[in-house]
Protein backbone atom coordinates (compact mmCIF):
# COMPACT_ATOMS: atom_id res chain seq x y z
CA UNK A 1 0.00 0.00 0.00
CA UNK A 2 1.27 3.47 -0.79
CA UNK A 3 1.45 6.36 1.59
CA UNK A 4 -0.88 9.19 0.62
CA UNK A 5 0.25 12.77 0.61
CA UNK A 6 0.64 14.64 3.87
CA UNK A 7 -1.43 17.75 3.35
CA UNK A 8 0.42 19.47 6.17
CA UNK A 9 3.42 19.67 3.85
CA UNK A 10 4.56 22.95 2.32
CA UNK A 11 1.75 24.74 0.42
CA UNK A 12 3.86 24.69 -2.75
CA UNK A 13 3.96 20.88 -2.90
CA UNK A 14 2.05 19.55 -5.91
CA UNK A 15 -0.72 17.01 -5.29
CA UNK A 16 -0.11 13.77 -7.25
CA UNK A 17 -3.20 12.89 -9.27
CA UNK A 18 -4.37 10.28 -11.75
CA UNK A 19 -6.26 11.48 -14.83
CA UNK A 20 -8.88 9.02 -16.09
CA UNK A 21 -9.65 9.55 -19.77
CA UNK A 22 -6.99 10.35 -22.37
CA UNK A 23 -9.21 11.73 -25.13
CA UNK A 24 -9.43 15.35 -26.26
CA UNK A 25 -10.58 16.75 -22.91
CA UNK A 26 -8.25 14.46 -20.98
CA UNK A 27 -5.38 15.77 -23.07
CA UNK A 28 -6.38 19.32 -22.21
CA UNK A 29 -6.33 18.48 -18.50
CA UNK A 30 -2.98 16.71 -18.77
CA UNK A 31 -1.37 19.65 -20.58
CA UNK A 32 -2.73 22.05 -17.97
CA UNK A 33 -1.49 19.83 -15.14
CA UNK A 34 1.97 19.71 -16.69
CA UNK A 35 2.23 23.44 -15.94
CA UNK A 36 0.17 23.55 -12.73
CA UNK A 37 1.74 24.64 -9.43
CA UNK A 38 -1.02 22.78 -7.56
CA UNK A 39 -0.99 19.20 -8.87
CA UNK A 40 1.12 16.85 -10.95
CA UNK A 41 0.15 13.93 -13.20
CA UNK A 42 1.25 10.70 -11.52
CA UNK A 43 -0.81 8.38 -13.71
CA UNK A 44 -3.17 8.26 -16.68
CA UNK A 45 -5.90 5.66 -17.13
CA UNK A 46 -7.78 4.82 -20.32
CA UNK A 47 -9.33 1.69 -21.79
CA UNK A 48 -6.99 2.38 -24.71
CA UNK A 49 -3.61 2.13 -22.96
CA UNK A 50 -1.72 3.10 -26.12
CA UNK A 51 -3.76 6.31 -26.30
CA UNK A 52 -2.93 7.03 -22.64
CA UNK A 53 0.78 6.54 -23.33
CA UNK A 54 0.75 8.74 -26.47
CA UNK A 55 -1.18 11.51 -24.70
CA UNK A 56 1.38 11.50 -21.87
CA UNK A 57 4.26 11.58 -24.37
CA UNK A 58 2.69 14.43 -26.36
CA UNK A 59 2.53 16.48 -23.15
CA UNK A 60 6.26 15.96 -22.65
CA UNK A 61 5.86 14.04 -19.39
CA UNK A 62 8.14 11.29 -18.09
CA UNK A 63 7.68 8.72 -15.34
CA UNK A 64 3.87 8.70 -15.55
CA UNK A 65 2.15 5.35 -14.87
CA UNK A 66 -0.38 4.31 -17.52
CA UNK A 67 -2.94 1.52 -17.58
CA UNK A 68 -6.64 0.67 -17.71
CA UNK A 69 -7.42 0.22 -13.99
CA UNK A 70 -8.28 3.27 -11.88
CA UNK A 71 -7.46 1.79 -8.47
CA UNK A 72 -4.37 -0.10 -9.64
CA UNK A 73 -2.76 2.88 -11.35
CA UNK A 74 -3.70 5.28 -8.54
CA UNK A 75 -2.11 2.98 -5.95
CA UNK A 76 0.97 2.24 -8.06
CA UNK A 77 1.51 5.93 -8.86
CA UNK A 78 1.15 7.02 -5.23
CA UNK A 79 -1.71 9.34 -6.17
CA UNK A 80 -3.74 11.32 -3.66
CA UNK A 81 -6.72 12.04 -5.91
CA UNK A 82 -8.41 11.18 -9.21
CA UNK A 83 -9.54 13.52 -11.98
CA UNK A 84 -12.35 11.93 -14.01
CA UNK A 85 -12.34 13.17 -17.62
CA UNK A 86 -14.12 10.19 -19.17
CA UNK A 87 -17.21 10.42 -21.39
CA UNK A 88 -20.33 11.30 -19.36
CA UNK A 89 -21.80 7.79 -19.38
CA UNK A 90 -18.68 6.49 -17.64
CA UNK A 91 -18.61 9.09 -14.86
CA UNK A 92 -20.50 7.11 -12.22
CA UNK A 93 -18.51 3.89 -12.72
CA UNK A 94 -15.15 5.68 -12.52
CA UNK A 95 -16.24 7.81 -9.56
CA UNK A 96 -17.38 4.73 -7.67
CA UNK A 97 -14.15 2.84 -8.35
CA UNK A 98 -12.07 5.78 -7.14
CA UNK A 99 -14.17 6.73 -4.12
CA UNK A 100 -14.43 3.16 -2.85
CA UNK A 101 -10.67 2.79 -3.25
CA UNK A 102 -10.23 5.81 -0.98
CA UNK A 103 -9.48 8.53 -3.53
CA UNK A 104 -11.27 11.90 -3.66
CA UNK A 105 -12.47 12.79 -7.16
CA UNK A 106 -12.73 15.89 -9.31
CA UNK A 107 -15.22 14.93 -12.04
CA UNK A 108 -15.84 16.72 -15.31
CA UNK A 109 -19.38 17.90 -15.96
CA UNK A 110 -22.03 16.69 -16.44
CA UNK A 111 -21.78 14.58 -13.31
CA UNK A 112 -24.54 12.23 -14.48
CA UNK A 113 -27.13 11.85 -17.25
CA UNK A 114 -30.01 12.02 -14.75
CA UNK A 115 -30.74 13.54 -11.37
CA UNK A 116 -31.47 10.04 -10.04
CA UNK A 117 -27.93 8.94 -10.86
CA UNK A 118 -26.54 12.15 -9.37
CA UNK A 119 -28.37 11.46 -6.10
CA UNK A 120 -26.81 8.00 -6.01
CA UNK A 121 -23.40 9.65 -6.29
CA UNK A 122 -24.22 12.09 -3.48
CA UNK A 123 -24.99 9.11 -1.26
CA UNK A 124 -21.89 7.25 -2.47
CA UNK A 125 -19.65 10.18 -1.52
CA UNK A 126 -21.26 10.28 1.93
CA UNK A 127 -20.85 6.51 2.40
CA UNK A 128 -17.16 6.59 1.48
CA UNK A 129 -16.42 9.87 3.27
CA UNK A 130 -14.43 11.09 0.29
CA UNK A 131 -14.78 14.39 -1.55
CA UNK A 132 -16.58 14.31 -4.90
CA UNK A 133 -16.41 17.68 -6.66
CA UNK A 134 -17.79 18.57 -10.10
CA UNK A 135 -15.64 20.68 -12.39
CA UNK A 136 -18.11 23.34 -13.53
CA UNK A 137 -15.17 25.20 -15.01
CA UNK A 138 -17.18 28.04 -16.55
CA UNK A 139 -17.92 29.44 -13.08
CA UNK A 140 -14.26 30.39 -12.92
CA UNK A 141 -13.99 33.46 -15.14
CA UNK A 142 -12.79 36.72 -13.69
CA UNK A 143 -15.29 38.82 -15.63
CA UNK A 144 -18.13 36.56 -14.45
CA UNK A 145 -17.01 37.26 -10.88
CA UNK A 146 -17.04 40.98 -11.65
CA UNK A 147 -20.49 40.67 -13.24
CA UNK A 148 -21.73 38.79 -10.18
CA UNK A 149 -20.62 41.66 -7.96
CA UNK A 150 -22.50 44.16 -10.12
CA UNK A 151 -25.65 42.01 -10.18
CA UNK A 152 -25.61 41.70 -6.38
CA UNK A 153 -25.79 45.49 -6.14
CA UNK A 154 -28.89 45.77 -8.35
CA UNK A 155 -31.26 44.74 -5.56
CA UNK A 156 -34.15 42.36 -6.23
CA UNK A 157 -34.09 41.00 -9.78
CA UNK A 158 -36.90 40.84 -12.31
CA UNK A 159 -35.37 38.90 -15.18
CA UNK A 160 -32.09 37.35 -16.25
CA UNK A 161 -31.58 36.76 -19.98
CA UNK A 162 -28.88 34.52 -21.47
CA UNK A 163 -28.31 33.68 -25.13
CA UNK A 164 -25.87 31.14 -26.51
CA UNK A 165 -25.37 30.75 -30.27
CA UNK A 166 -22.51 28.79 -31.81
CA UNK A 167 -21.58 26.62 -34.78
CA UNK A 168 -19.96 23.82 -32.86
CA UNK A 169 -18.36 20.96 -34.81
CA UNK A 170 -17.21 18.26 -32.39
CA UNK A 171 -17.31 14.84 -34.05
CA UNK A 172 -17.81 12.10 -31.51
CA UNK A 173 -20.32 11.42 -28.75
CA UNK A 174 -21.59 15.01 -28.59
CA UNK A 175 -22.94 14.94 -32.13
CA UNK A 176 -24.85 11.74 -31.32
CA UNK A 177 -26.50 12.97 -28.09
CA UNK A 178 -30.28 13.33 -27.91
CA UNK A 179 -29.91 16.79 -26.35
CA UNK A 180 -26.41 18.08 -27.17
CA UNK A 181 -27.26 21.68 -26.29
CA UNK A 182 -29.11 21.20 -23.01
CA UNK A 183 -26.98 18.35 -21.63
CA UNK A 184 -23.51 19.31 -22.79
CA UNK A 185 -23.54 23.13 -23.02
CA UNK A 186 -26.56 24.54 -21.21
CA UNK A 187 -25.45 22.79 -18.02
CA UNK A 188 -22.68 25.41 -17.93
CA UNK A 189 -25.06 28.33 -18.41
CA UNK A 190 -27.63 27.00 -15.93
CA UNK A 191 -24.88 26.52 -13.35
CA UNK A 192 -23.57 30.02 -14.06
CA UNK A 193 -27.08 31.38 -13.41
CA UNK A 194 -27.06 29.81 -9.95
CA UNK A 195 -23.56 31.16 -9.26
CA UNK A 196 -24.43 34.60 -10.62
CA UNK A 197 -27.65 35.18 -8.69
CA UNK A 198 -27.61 32.78 -5.74
CA UNK A 199 -31.19 32.02 -6.80
CA UNK A 200 -32.54 28.51 -7.25
CA UNK A 201 -34.91 27.03 -9.87
CA UNK A 202 -38.54 26.35 -8.97
CA UNK A 203 -40.10 25.36 -12.32
CA UNK A 204 -39.38 25.42 -16.05
CA UNK A 205 -41.09 25.45 -19.43
CA UNK A 206 -38.90 24.52 -22.39
CA UNK A 207 -38.99 23.78 -26.09
CA UNK A 208 -36.11 22.08 -27.94
CA UNK A 209 -35.67 21.19 -31.59
CA UNK A 210 -33.09 20.42 -34.27
CA UNK A 211 -32.82 22.90 -37.18
CA UNK A 212 -32.98 21.20 -40.59
CA UNK A 213 -29.37 22.08 -41.43
CA UNK A 214 -28.01 20.75 -38.11
CA UNK A 215 -25.14 18.24 -38.11
CA UNK A 216 -26.24 16.98 -34.69
CA UNK A 217 -28.39 13.86 -34.36
CA UNK A 218 -30.39 15.32 -31.47
CA UNK A 219 -31.90 18.69 -30.55
CA UNK A 220 -29.22 21.34 -31.00
CA UNK A 221 -31.48 24.31 -30.18
CA UNK A 222 -33.74 25.23 -27.27
CA UNK A 223 -35.54 28.02 -25.47
CA UNK A 224 -36.56 27.90 -21.82
CA UNK A 225 -38.06 30.02 -19.06
CA UNK A 226 -37.27 29.19 -15.44
CA UNK A 227 -39.18 30.46 -12.43
CA UNK A 228 -36.72 31.21 -9.62
CA UNK A 229 -37.25 31.07 -5.87
CA UNK A 230 -37.10 34.86 -5.59
CA UNK A 231 -39.92 35.25 -8.11
CA UNK A 232 -37.54 36.39 -10.86
CA UNK A 233 -37.39 34.70 -14.26
CA UNK A 234 -34.43 33.24 -16.15
CA UNK A 235 -35.02 33.34 -19.91
CA UNK A 236 -32.64 31.23 -21.98
CA UNK A 237 -32.19 30.64 -25.70
CA UNK A 238 -29.45 28.73 -27.43
CA UNK A 239 -28.18 26.76 -30.40
CA UNK A 240 -25.04 24.76 -31.23
CA UNK A 241 -25.55 25.06 -35.01
CA UNK A 242 -25.89 28.81 -35.64
CA UNK A 243 -23.28 29.92 -38.23
CA UNK A 244 -23.63 33.68 -37.80
CA UNK A 245 -23.48 36.35 -35.04
CA UNK A 246 -22.09 33.88 -32.55
CA UNK A 247 -21.92 34.60 -28.84
CA UNK A 248 -19.24 33.74 -26.32
CA UNK A 249 -19.04 30.14 -25.15
CA UNK A 250 -20.18 31.60 -21.82
CA UNK A 251 -23.34 33.06 -23.45
CA UNK A 252 -24.39 36.71 -23.63
CA UNK A 253 -26.07 37.92 -20.42
CA UNK A 254 -28.38 40.78 -19.39
CA UNK A 255 -29.89 41.29 -15.92
CA UNK A 256 -32.67 43.70 -14.91
CA UNK A 257 -33.00 44.66 -11.23
CA UNK A 258 -34.71 47.18 -8.99
CA UNK A 259 -31.78 49.65 -9.18
CA UNK A 260 -30.81 49.24 -12.82
CA UNK A 261 -29.31 46.77 -15.23
CA UNK A 262 -26.06 44.94 -15.92
CA UNK A 263 -24.76 42.98 -18.88
CA UNK A 264 -21.85 40.67 -19.69
CA UNK A 265 -20.79 39.58 -23.15
CA UNK A 266 -19.46 36.30 -21.78
CA UNK A 267 -15.87 37.36 -22.41
CA UNK A 268 -14.28 40.56 -21.12
CA UNK A 269 -16.95 43.27 -21.32
CA UNK A 270 -19.14 44.02 -18.29
CA UNK A 271 -21.55 46.98 -18.46
CA UNK A 272 -23.66 48.48 -15.68
CA UNK A 273 -26.36 51.16 -15.75
CA UNK A 274 -27.24 51.74 -12.10
CA UNK A 275 -26.43 54.67 -9.84
CA UNK A 276 -23.48 54.00 -7.57
CA UNK A 277 -22.93 50.44 -8.80
CA UNK A 278 -19.49 49.44 -9.98
CA UNK A 279 -17.43 46.29 -10.15
CA UNK A 280 -13.89 45.01 -9.80
CA UNK A 281 -12.28 42.40 -12.05
CA UNK A 282 -10.11 40.00 -10.04
CA UNK A 283 -6.87 38.56 -11.37
CA UNK A 284 -7.07 34.84 -10.64
CA UNK A 285 -6.82 31.48 -12.36
CA UNK A 286 -9.69 30.66 -14.70
CA UNK A 287 -11.35 27.60 -16.25
CA UNK A 288 -10.15 24.10 -15.42
CA UNK A 289 -6.99 25.47 -13.78
CA UNK A 290 -9.14 27.35 -11.27
CA UNK A 291 -11.38 24.32 -10.72
CA UNK A 292 -8.29 22.25 -9.95
CA UNK A 293 -6.97 24.93 -7.60
CA UNK A 294 -10.19 24.90 -5.59
CA UNK A 295 -10.22 21.09 -5.46
CA UNK A 296 -6.65 20.90 -4.18
CA UNK A 297 -7.32 23.71 -1.72
CA UNK A 298 -10.33 21.85 -0.34
CA UNK A 299 -8.25 18.71 0.18
CA UNK A 300 -5.49 20.70 1.88
CA UNK A 301 -7.77 22.61 4.24
CA UNK A 302 -10.79 20.36 4.69
CA UNK A 303 -13.14 23.08 3.45
CA UNK A 304 -16.12 22.38 1.21
CA UNK A 305 -15.65 23.59 -2.40
CA UNK A 306 -18.48 25.43 -4.13
CA UNK A 307 -19.03 22.54 -6.57
CA UNK A 308 -19.13 19.71 -4.03
CA UNK A 309 -21.39 17.04 -5.48
CA UNK A 310 -24.62 17.89 -3.68
CA UNK A 311 -24.31 21.55 -4.70
CA UNK A 312 -24.31 20.48 -8.34
CA UNK A 313 -27.60 18.55 -8.24
CA UNK A 314 -29.84 21.56 -8.86
CA UNK A 315 -27.84 22.53 -11.95
CA UNK A 316 -28.50 19.03 -13.30
CA UNK A 317 -32.15 19.34 -12.26
CA UNK A 318 -32.43 22.45 -14.44
CA UNK A 319 -31.19 20.41 -17.40
CA UNK A 320 -33.43 17.43 -16.75
CA UNK A 321 -36.41 19.67 -16.03
CA UNK A 322 -35.90 21.47 -19.35
CA UNK A 323 -35.67 18.16 -21.21
CA UNK A 324 -38.80 16.79 -19.52
CA UNK A 325 -40.71 19.94 -20.36
CA UNK A 326 -39.63 19.83 -23.99
CA UNK A 327 -40.51 16.16 -24.35
CA UNK A 328 -43.95 16.92 -22.86
CA UNK A 329 -44.78 19.70 -25.29
CA UNK A 330 -43.65 22.59 -23.12
CA UNK A 331 -45.44 21.43 -19.98
CA UNK A 332 -44.47 23.23 -16.75
CA UNK A 333 -42.11 20.99 -14.76
CA UNK A 334 -41.76 21.62 -11.03
CA UNK A 335 -38.21 21.05 -9.84
CA UNK A 336 -39.23 19.82 -6.37
CA UNK A 337 -41.41 17.12 -7.96
CA UNK A 338 -38.57 16.13 -10.27
CA UNK A 339 -36.23 15.76 -7.29
CA UNK A 340 -38.61 13.48 -5.38
CA UNK A 341 -39.31 11.33 -8.44
CA UNK A 342 -35.56 11.09 -8.96
CA UNK A 343 -34.98 9.95 -5.38
CA UNK A 344 -37.52 7.16 -5.82
CA UNK A 345 -35.78 6.13 -9.04
CA UNK A 346 -32.36 6.30 -7.39
CA UNK A 347 -33.51 3.93 -4.63
CA UNK A 348 -34.98 1.54 -7.21
CA UNK A 349 -31.80 1.57 -9.33
CA UNK A 350 -29.14 1.33 -6.61
CA UNK A 351 -27.62 -2.12 -6.18
CA UNK A 352 -25.23 -1.38 -3.31
CA UNK A 353 -26.83 -1.92 0.10
CA UNK A 354 -24.87 0.85 1.83
CA UNK A 355 -25.78 3.49 -0.76
CA UNK A 356 -29.39 2.32 -1.04
CA UNK A 357 -29.75 2.38 2.74
CA UNK A 358 -28.54 5.95 2.93
CA UNK A 359 -30.86 7.05 0.12
CA UNK A 360 -33.80 5.43 1.92
CA UNK A 361 -32.89 7.25 5.13
CA UNK A 362 -33.42 10.66 3.52
CA UNK A 363 -36.73 12.27 4.37
CA UNK A 364 -36.66 13.88 0.91
CA UNK A 365 -34.29 14.58 -1.95
CA UNK A 366 -34.08 18.17 -0.76
CA UNK A 367 -32.98 16.86 2.64
CA UNK A 368 -30.36 14.65 1.02
CA UNK A 369 -28.69 17.44 -0.90
CA UNK A 370 -28.93 19.87 2.01
CA UNK A 371 -27.33 17.65 4.64
CA UNK A 372 -23.93 18.81 5.95
CA UNK A 373 -21.49 18.70 3.06
CA UNK A 374 -18.02 17.23 3.03
CA UNK A 375 -16.19 19.55 5.38
CA UNK A 376 -13.06 17.85 6.66
CA UNK A 377 -10.27 16.10 4.83
CA UNK A 378 -10.67 12.32 4.54
CA UNK A 379 -8.58 10.53 7.17
CA UNK A 380 -6.35 8.93 4.54
CA UNK A 381 -5.23 12.32 3.29
CA UNK A 382 -5.20 14.15 6.61
CA UNK A 383 -3.04 11.56 8.30
CA UNK A 384 -0.59 10.89 5.51
CA UNK A 385 -0.91 7.22 6.46
CA UNK A 386 -1.46 4.13 4.35
CA UNK A 387 -4.75 3.55 2.58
Amino acid sequence: MTDSIDRSAAPGERLPVVVVGAGAMGGEWIRMLAQSPHAVVAGVVDLDVELAASTVASAGLDGVAVGNSVSEIAERAGAAAVINVTVPQAHRVVNEQALRAGFPVLCEKPLAPTVAEALRQVALADVTGELLMVSQSRRYFNHLTAFRGAVAALGPLAVVDAEFFHADHEPGFREQMAHPLLVDMSIHHFDQLRYLTGDEPVAVRCSSWNPPWSWFAGDAAASAEFELASGARFVYAGSRCTPGLQTSWNADWRVQGERGAAAWDGDDVVRVEADGVGFDVPDRSEGIAASLEEFVGALRTGTTPQNEVRANVLSLAMVEGAIRSSERGGERVVIADLLEESLAQAIADEQRDDVAGLLMSWTSAADGIATPAWGSAPASIASGGAR
